[in-house]
C-alpha cells in the first residue's frame, strides 16, 4: 500500500513566514537603510522586483553568556627593571597589531545577504509615504459596497460557519430539553447509593425509571439544524473618494538620455506607489516635446522620441482632459518633469495655463532634472509657487537625488 502526504501548509518547507517576520522586525533600521542603497542601482524594470539587501554581520550578532571566574583569588605581580611610571612603551613591530594590511590568516566574515520578495521591499520603499493634502472631496458619494458582518444566520455555506456559536446553541438547547429529565435521574441516582435497602419491587421499578430516563436524554440529539450558525455578511455601502494623478514627462530634445532615464526612474517609483497604496485611482500618463500625447504606461515608459520643447501643450492637453472626463469631485493631482527649458516665447502661455489649472488640483510637484540654478521654466514657477502653496518644486541632480526627493515630495505633510 503506497501512503501519500500532501503539504498543504502556507510555509513551504524549510521556510517559516513567522520567523522571517521576527527576523525584518527586528533588523528594521539596516533593512530600511539597505533599501535606499539599492534603490539607487536598480533599473526602470527591476525597480518593481523584490532584491538583496546587505547587513552588516556585526549588527546580528547575539548577545551570549560566559562563564566568570568567580571566587577571590591571591597572586604576585612582577616588577620589571626596565620601566617606571611616565615612561613610553614603543610601539611592537609591523605585524603584531591586529588592524590594517595584509594577513595570512583566514578572511573575515562577510556580510548577511538577505532577499526581499517584491511585497517586502515596496512596503519598506515606501513606508510613511502617501498623497499630502489628500481632502476627500463629496463623500455622499456612494461607489463602492464592502462585505462586513452583521451578526449570525441559520442558513449559508460551511466555510462560514461559527462553529463556538454552534456548539453553545446546540448545548443550550441540549440542556434545555433534559434539565427535568437529568434532575430526576440524579434523584434517583443518589436514592440508589443510600445505606438503606430497597424492597425488591422498588429496586426494580427505580432500574426501569432510570433506563427510561437515559434513554430519554440518549434520543435528543447532539447537534440538530436548528442549532447551526453562520456568519451573516451583509454589503455597506462605504463612502469613496475619486483621485487622479497626472504624470507630465518632457521627453524633448533638450532632455538627454541621462535626464530621461532619470525622470522615468522618478515616474516609474510614483506609479509603483500608487499601484500600492490605492485601490481606486486614475493614472494619466502626458508626454510631451513640442506637441504633447497622452499614452498608455508602456509607451510613457520605454519609447523614445525628440522635437523641440512647448511645455503649454503639455498643460493645455491636462486642462481638457480634466475638463472632459473629471469633475469637480475628484481629487486631482499632477507631478512634472522636465530639464526646465522651453521655448521662450511659450513662458507667459505656460504659466496662464498654470494658474487655471492650480485652483483645480489638490498639490502640484515640480520635478528639474539636471540641477541647473535658473532655468527657464524655474524662475517663472518659482513665482507661481509664492501664490499656490501646493505647488512644490524640486530638482534632482543625479540618480542619487531621486528617491530622497520623491520622499520629500510625498511624505504626509509635504502640503
Amino acid at each position: 500500500m503506497t501512503n501519500m502526504i500532501i503539504d498543504r501548509r502556507q510555509n513551504g518547507p524549510g521556510k517559516s513566514v513567522d520567523n522571517r517576520r521576527r527576523f525584518i522586525r527586528r533588523y528594521k533600521e539596516a533593512i530600511e537603510k539597505a533599501v535606499v542603497d539599492l534603490v539607487d542601482q536598480k533599473s526602470i524594470t527591476d525597480m518593481g522586483n523584490g532584491g538583496k539587501v546587505r547587513i552588516p554581520r556585526k549588527l546580528l550578532d547575539e548577545p551570549t553568556f560566559r562563564h566568570a571566574k568567580g571566587g577571590l583569588h591571591e597572586g604576585v605581580l612582577p616588577g620589571n627593571r626596565e620601566y617606571t611610571t611616565g615612561d613610553r612603551i614603543p610601539r611592537p613591530d609591523g605585524g603584531g597589531g591586529r588592524g590594517g594590511g595584509a594577513s595570512d590568516e583566514t578572511g573575515g566574515e562577510d556580510d548577511f545577504v538577505f532577499e526581499l520578495n517584491r511585497d517586502e521591499f515596496l512596503h519598506f520603499l515606501f513606508a510613511g509615504l502617501a498623497l499630502p493634502a489628500m481632502v476627500k472631496k463629496k463623500l455622499a458619494s456612494i461607489e463602492e459596497w464592502k462585505p462586513k458582518r452583521a451578526g449570525w444566520s441559520t442558513s449559508g455555506i460551511p466555510s462560514q460557519m461559527d462553529v463556538v456559536r454552534t456548539l453553545r446553541q446546540s448545548m443550550g438547547r441540549h440542556i434545555a430539553l433534559t434539565s427535568k429529565e437529568r434532575r430526576r435521574l440524579a434523584e434517583l441516582t443518589a436514592e440508589g447509593r443510600t445505606d438503606e435497602p430497597l424492597e425488591d419491587g422498588a429496586q426494580a421499578a427505580v432500574a426501569e425509571e432510570i433506563h427510561a430516563l437515559r434513554t430519554r436524554i440518549a434520543r435528543v440529539p447532539f447537534l440538530d439544524p436548528v442549532d447551526l450558525r453562520y456568519h451573516n455578511r451583509v454589503k455597506m455601502p462605504v463612502p469613496t473618494t475619486k483621485a487622479v494623478v497626472f504624470n507630465i514627462m518632457d521627453v524633448s530634445g533638450s532632455m538627454g538620455q541621462h535626464e530621461k532615464d532619470m525622470a522615468k526612474r522618478f515616474f516609474a517609483l510614483l506609479y509603483l506607489f500608487l499601484q500600492r497604496r490605492y485601490d481606486r485611482i486614475d493614472v494619466v500618463f502626458i508626454r510631451h516635446h513640442a506637441i504633447a500625447q497622452e499614452v498608455d504606461e508602456n509607451e510613457f515608459f520605454y519609447s523614445t522620441s525628440s522635437g523641440g520643447t512647448i511645455v503649454s501643450s503639455a498643460l493645455s492637453l491636462t486642462r481638457r482632459i480634466l475638463e472632459e472626463r473629471y469633475n469637480a469631485d475628484w481629487n486631482v493631482y499632477v507631478c512634472q518633469a522636465t530639464d526646465g527649458d522651453n521655448f521662450i516665447q511659450d513662458n507667459e502661455t505656460s504659466i496662464r495655463l498654470l494658474r487655471d489649472l492650480l485652483p483645480r488640483v489638490q498639490y502640484y510637484a515640480y520635478v528639474e532634472i539636471g540641477g541647473k540654478a535658473l532655468s527657464d521654466l524655474w524662475t517663472p514657477y518659482a513665482r507661481v509657487a509664492e501664490e499656490f502653496k501646493h505647488l512644490q518644486m524640486k530638482q534632482v541632480e543625479g540618480p542619487e537625488d531621486i528617491y530622497p526627493v520623491f520622499r520629500e515630495l510625498f511624505s504626509p505633510e509635504a502640503a
